[in-house]
C-alpha cells in the first residue's frame, strides 16, 4: 500500500483522521503558549473582577443578545485605533467567562464606550435609541427600567466565577445582595457598559 496523496484522497476515513490530527497539532501549537503567557493571563493595570452590579448587567447583555450586534474588540489597525483608541489586549478580559471579543459591527464596537457617555444618556438610549442617535436600528429595551435585579442569586455567580480564578472575596460575596437592593436591570447594564475599556482610555 502506497500512502500518496491519491491513496489519501480515496479513503475518506483516513482523510478525516488526518484533518483532525493536523487541527488538533495546530490548535495545541497556536493556544497553549497563550496560558503561559502574562499579557494574556494576568489583567491590565486597574481591571478588577466585576462588582456585583457589573456582574448582573453583564448577565444581562448576554441574555439580551447585544454582542450579537456589538463587538467588544477593537483589533490593531489604524483605521480601529483612530475611531475607537487602543486596540483590545487580553488582559482586559481575563475575568470574563466567556470573553465579548468578536468583529461584529452592525452597531458600534463598546470595548471603550465606558465613560464616554452620562449614565441618563444611556438610559435615553435604551428606552429609544433614535431619541439619541437618530440614524440607530437598534430596538428599545424599556423593560429593563421596569425589571428589578434584587432577587437576583448573584452571590452563587460568583463563588463560580471563584472556582475558575476570578478573585472574589468571601467579605466581597457576603456584601452583594446589598449591592443589587432598589436597582434594576437598565442599572445593571449602564453599569456595566461604564466599566468597559476605561483602563486602556489614554493609551495609544
Amino acid at each position: 500500500m502506497k500512502l500518496n496523496h491519491d491513496f489519501i484522497e480515496q479513503n475518506s476515513w483516513l482523510m478525516i483522521i488526518l484533518i483532525v490530527l493536523v487541527v488538533a497539532i495546530g490548535g495545541l501549537v497556536e493556544i497553549v503558549p497563550l496560558y503561559f503567557q502574562r499579557q494574556t493571563t494576568e489583567p491590565v493595570a486597574g481591571v478588577k473582577p466585576y462588582e456585583p452590579l457589573r456582574l448582573v448587567g453583564r448577565d444581562v447583555y448576554i441574555r439580551e443578545g447585544c454582542y450579537n450586534c456589538h463587538s467588544q474588540m477593537i483589533r490593531p489597525f489604524r483605521a480601529e485605533t483612530l475611531r475607537y483608541g487602543h486596540y483590545s489586549v487580553a488582559g482586559e478580559s481575563v475575568y470574563d467567562h466567556p470573553f465579548q471579543w468578536g468583529s461584529k459591527r452592525t452597531g458600534p464596537d463598546l470595548a471603550r464606550v465606558g465613560g464616554r457617555y452620562s449614565d441618563e444618556w444611556h438610559r435615553i438610549h435604551f428606552m429609544n435609541p433614535r431619541d439619541v442617535v437618530p440614524e440607530s436600528n437598534m430596538p428599545a429595551y424599556p423593560w429593563l427600567a421596569k425589571n428589578s435585579v434584587e432577587g437576583e442569586n448573584v452571590q452563587a455567580r460568583m463563588r463560580a466565577l471563584r472556582t475558575v480564578g476570578v478573585p472574589y472575596t468571601d467579605a466581597e460575596i457576603a456584601a452583594a445582595p446589598e449591592a443589587l437592593k432598589g436597582k434594576t436591570e437598565m442599572d445593571a447594564m449602564i453599569a456595566y457598559l461604564q466599566g468597559l475599556g476605561v483602563q486602556l482610555r489614554n493609551v495609544r
